[in-house]
């Protein structure tokens, strides 16, 4: 069915829509089968003289329906489920996952087709960037990583910023640097799991201190200091992942100045540090010969660019760096890299990430109005919220109860260092979702924190 076209005349809906509808009466009247292949999206939207956006946008409703299916490399296939039927067709429920931790996803045609622009502009210097480079990024891709830190009031000499392949590689490298197998770091009673995995994978000691509503205690951590002896403190100081605890200003002062009293470094791992747009200083202004600063770009702009700008303490802690994780890495995506650099120099990342930060402002407004509200802890401007459960309810029932629906939340043991976790999960509004969506997923959420188990079970 190369030659499909829709027929989008006199029609009163948004003409993704009406593309999406198009495949679905086509499959009902018989005009569709079974692994039929539909026209390139490129090619459709010339034949309907539309921009590419739309179409594209089309085939994703189309396949959220379960009507077609795309192959790597091969197009896009009517789904041999979706046969002719004599009713109404028969909609694939969809599954809202609010486990994984991702900003919202752009759906504004105009920044879309700015986002598509650069990726396609690419392709002038895609030989140049099928070379091997070298580790940290040109002086171009530095400028804009330095333009870029500017959102938080960073200005780094450009001999201690380098561009990592990711917040994960750097952690890894730094950590690795810092502390070896049986040292103890110190954290958050409740982090980021990735912190968890990698200082399993060291043999290092992790242990968390306790918080408060400002953020680690510091008479805790300097009592920690002279307990344990400290290689690393670890923090994920705003919109902590999972809690979204920010540390505040006067608390940071504090923390830093126990650090540097006891010779602590700190990595300051800072993803979700660009969304609050008058958040505190990063540790990295208030206390920059102490710390080492990862700014990935993979919360505020997308999960797909792995990408993290990184802030050594001085010269000497960047040639250890980018030693150690040149070793494990080679280098960034110079692809990558340079469609980071291309974004932030034409403003399509500022626009990106005001986007991200205009929908999740959205998403925390429906579940302020949802959820009950001494239930769970968010910030404004954060895409995840902290869900306490109620006492007829146990972290690993609330998990399944969500799960046997299509809904995933986390249980608070992937976060917690020690100790018993508390009965709390981590609910992400995030990802590819629609705002319908999230909150149809909130609703259910909702009905089951305010009854007992055996009340919101669906099960028969």
């Amino acid at each position: 069915m190369a030659n499909w076209t829709p027929d989008l005349s006199g029609l009163d809906k948004p003409r993704y829509l009406a593309i999406a509808d198009a495949i679905e009466e086509d499959i009902r009247n018989g005009r569709l089968s079974p692994s039929d292949r539909l026209p390139p999206q490129r090619k459709l939207a010339r034949r309907l003289d539309i921009d590419f956006t739309t179409v594209a946008r089309g085939y994703v409703e189309a396949q959220k329906r379960g009507l077609i299916e795309s192959r790597v490399g091969q197009g896009t296939f009517v789904r041999a489920s979706a046969k002719r039927r004599h009713g109404p067709m028969a909609r694939h429920p969809e599954i809202v996952d609010l486990s994984m931790n991702l900003p919202p996803e752009p759906d504004d045609p105009e920044l879309l087709d700015r986002m598509q622009d650069g990726l396609e502009a690419l392709g002038r210097d895609l030989v140049y960037l099928m070379r091997y480079q070298g580790f940290g990024g040109v002086q171009a891709d530095k400028d804009a990583a330095s333009n870029w830190l500017i959102h938080r009031s960073l200005v780094p000499p450009q001999d201690r910023l380098f561009i990592a392949p990711g917040a994960h590689p750097a952690l890894l490298g730094i950590l690795g640097l810092l502390a070896k197998a049986g040292d103890v770091i110190l954290s958050e009673q409740l982090t980021y799991p990735g912190t968890r995995s990698i200082a399993a994978q060291l043999g290092l000691k992790l242990v968390g201190l306790p918080m408060d509503e400002q953020g680690i205690d510091a008479d805790a951590f300097a009592e920690a200091c002279k307990r344990l002896r400290p290689k690393v403190l670890y923090l994920n100081p705003t919109l902590l992942n999972p809690t979204t605890h920010t540390i505040s200003e006067s608390r940071r002062i504090a923390i830093a100045a126990t650090a540097r009293g006891f010779g602590v470094p700190i990595v300051e791992d800072d993803p979700y540090g660009f969304l609050p747009t008058d958040g505190p200083p990063p540790f990295a202004v208030l206390a920059p010969d102490l710390t080492w600063h990862i700014a990935g770009l993979a919360k505020c702009l997308g999960a797909g660019l792995r990408i993290a700008y990184v802030v050594v303490p001085d010269v000497r802690s960047g040639w250890l760096f980018a030693s150690s994780v040149r070793t494990a890495t080679v280098m960034a995506s110079p692809v990558t890299i340079a469609l980071a650099t291309r974004w932030i120099a034409d403003g399509t990342a500022e626009a990106l990430l005001a986007a991200v930060r205009k929908e999740s402002i959205e998403r925390q407004r429906l579940a302020a109005a949802i959820l009950p509200k001494h239930r769970f802890r968010a910030d404004p401007v954060g895409f995840h919220l902290w869900v306490s459960l109620p006492e007829s309810w146990t972290r690993s029932a609330f998990v399944g109860h969500m799960r046997s629906t299509g809904v995933g939340v986390v249980a608070s043991d992937a976060f917690a260092t020690e100790g018993t976790p508390p009965e709390a999960v981590r609910v992400c509004l995030g990802g590819p979702a629609e705002r319908s969506a999230v909150r149809g997923a909130l609703e259910f959420m909702a009905h089951a924190l305010t009854e007992s188990p055996t009340l919101a079970s669906t099960f028969l």
